[in-house]
Formats: structure tokens, C-alpha cells, sequence
């Protein structure tokens, strides 16, 4: 699995960009279930590093008894990817619960 960390940073700006813009007009709200759409989307997020991580926990255990078919490098490799995946979720977690505790504390 590949961490495309410049297109998620890209898409980041990107909604940063959107969310500062000028306000629309107020507009009759539609309801949609982008929600539903939102919280896969984050659930399949969190599996995906999850079983990064476990692969690299994999590797390295398999690094450790002697494994002929593996290096060090690839082993590495494995664990920087699980690393800048769980600190990117990271991130988008605290960026959440700041826009959540901001809508929270507008006036109503």
C-alpha cells in the first residue's frame, strides 16, 4: 500500500480553501447522506493504517528470526510508511476536533 501523502496533503488544502472562501447566500439545505459517505470513508482510512501497521509489525518480526528473503531496508520502509500514516490520521483527528469544538462555540 502506498501512502500518497502529496495528494492528502492536496486534498487538505484544497478543502482549507473551500472552507475560508466567501460564504454562499443562505440557501435552502438539502439533505444528503455524505455523512454515511464521511464516516466510511474515515473507517476505511483508519483500517487501511491499521494494517499498515500490522504489516510492518509483521516485517520486523520476521526481520528479527532471520528471515533470508528480507532486508533491513525493505523492513524500514514499511515502518515509515505505517509511521506517516497513523501521524497523518493524526492530524486529520485534530483538525476535526477543532472544527468541532469552533461549530460548538458559535452563537446561535
Amino acid at each position: 500500500m502506498d501512502v500518497k501523502a502529496n495528494s492528502l496533503y492536496q486534498e487538505m488544502q484544497a478543502m482549507a480553501m473551500q472552507a475560508s472562501a466567501a460564504p454562499a447566500p443562505m440557501q435552502r439545505m438539502e439533505i444528503s447522506n455524505s455523512g454515511s459517505e464521511f464516516a466510511d470513508m474515515l473507517s476505511q482510512a483508519v483500517n487501511n493504517v491499521n494494517s499498515m501497521q500490522r504489516e510492518s509489525r509483521e516485517l520486523q518480526q520476521r526481520f528479527e528470526m532471520g528471515d533470508p528473503d528480507l532486508s533491513l531496508v525493505d523492513v524500514m520502509v514499511a515502518k515509515e510508511k505505517s509511521g506517516i500514516a497513523f501521524e497523518a490520521t493524526v492530524q486529520v483527528r485534530n483538525k476535526l476536533l477543532e472544527s468541532y469544538k469552533t461549530i460548538m462555540n458559535m452563537p446561535v
